[in-house]
């Protein structure tokens, strides 16, 4: 089972979020466990103050190391080990690779969700294994980049899903974006869907969906586009359709 602790401020918000729909029957099933931790209830002070003033002057204020530590050591001492990550804007950007990496790496992740102007970088040094961040923004918390990390990972653990090619068909996972989804009714607002998907031949369907994945990810992320393999014939001669079909598709270099 694949466990993973959430240490937050806003517990209740994150639990509620955790248990519900397929991640909530996931957990029900103990395919795997998602539990958040209030870091409120590890201060020592009557306050449950968890932040103070920075050295060295500024704005705002930051987490401190002990609350932040003490909650860590009770997931640790409870549930033994776990790969540490604390979600920064200045960490390594999250994408699918890296979900998998987790999942295939970890049966134990510790989620730590900062606020104010950071956290201590006490505490980093001490019990942070790596730093991720889901984009090149900045948030209030690291509430909402957890939950994007623990449901990206625990979607791919065994059973979560009915099928694995469920994800496996998705954006990213093989380094292209999804073709386009449809479902009833079959005409709407005078827009109809594409007669090849109501023929039955699954063989044409796969081909058409494989031949809209390359247009979309040379539309929309060319970055991706420039770095697929394309030499098998079928990808060729999808290639040559898409040249002669639409007038902004190009090859790659």
């Amino acid at each position: 089972m694949v466990r993973i602790d959430i240490m937050t401020l806003f517990d209740e918000t994150v639990g509620d979020m955790m248990n519900e729909s397929i991640l909530g029957r996931a957990q029900e099933r103990d395919l795997i466990r998602i539990e958040a931790h209030q870091i409120r209830a590890y201060t020592l002070n009557k306050q449950k103050q968890v932040d103070d003033y920075p050295y060295g002057g500024g704005h705002g204020a930051v987490m401190q190391a002990d609350p932040l530590y003490q909650c860590w050591k009770h997931i640790t001492d409870a549930y033994g080990p776990g790969h540490t990550i604390y979600l920064s804007p200045a960490g390594k950007t999250f994408t699918q690779c890296e979900a998998k990496r987790l999942l295939r790496d970890y049966e134990h992740l510790i989620l730590v969700c900062g606020h104010y102007e950071g956290i201590d970088e006490r505490f980093i040094e001490a019990c942070v294994d790596e730093e991720l961040s889901i984009g090149d923004f900045v948030l209030t918390g690291g509430e909402l980049p957890a939950m994007v990390v623990a449901d990206a990972v625990a979607r791919m653990v065994p059973g979560v899903l009915p099928d694995p090619e469920c994800f496996e068909d998705e954006s990213h996972w093989s380094g292209m974006l999804e073709y386009p989804q449809y479902s009833r009714p079959e005409t709407w607002h005078g827009r109809t869907v594409p007669p090849v998907l109501r023929s039955g031949n699954h063989a044409l369907v796969a081909r058409w969906r494989r031949k809209q994945s390359i247009l979309r990810t040379f539309r929309r992320r060319p970055d991706l586009y420039e770095k697929l393999d394309f030499s098998s014939k079928e990808d060729q001669k999808l290639l040559q359709e898409l040249i002669e079909e639409e007038a902004d598709f190009q090859p790659r270099r």
